[in-house]
């Protein structure tokens, strides 16, 4: 009885210890979390999707994948000054697999997404030129991403 005794405050005092301060969003639709700084807490979710056309010059711009894009909204944003949002685009297996043999494009620009983390189900990705617009917050927005926020499950 000891032991166990033992062993439930040792985990109590791992979980208590392991979790960072700041803010988290948490989806269990795609199974991920994504940690944010305290200054986002109060933040807003805006569902959207991603299109990718087909690269067969033949057949023009063809609709023929889509997936939802999250975006995780800072709490200061307003539309008369917009903040940088965090993009996040997911991928079943099958299309980002599809996506890395150039079977569709997403967008203009000459690279694609980039990997921000995946679990058995689904690819979590960056869109390319997410912050191109440079609206407020996007150096945040940079700063948040070079700590590897999220994590899937």
């Amino acid at each position: 009885m000891g032991i166990i005794i033992v062993i439930l405050i040792g985990a109590a005092v791992y979980f208590v210890v392991g979790k960072k301060s700041g803010t988290e969003y948490l989806n269990n639709d795609y199974k991920f979390v994504f940690s944010l700084p305290d200054s986002w807490k109060g933040y807003s979710i805006v569902m959207d999707k991603w299109e990718g056309y087909s690269n067969s010059d033949s057949q023009g711009q063809i609709l023929t994948e889509q997936g939802p894009q999250i975006f995780i909204r800072h709490p200061q944003w307003t539309a008369e000054v917009p903040r940088q949002d965090i993009p996040i685009m997911v991928f079943m297996l099958s299309q980002w697999n599809d996506l890395q043999r150039d079977k569709f494009h997403i967008g203009a620009a000459p690279i694609g997404p980039s990997e921000l983390g995946r679990n058995s189900k689904y690819v979590f990705a960056l869109p390319a030129r997410y912050n191109y617009a440079f609206q407020a917050g996007f150096e945040e927005v940079d700063n948040i991403l070079k700590t590897i926020p999220l994590h899937a499950f």
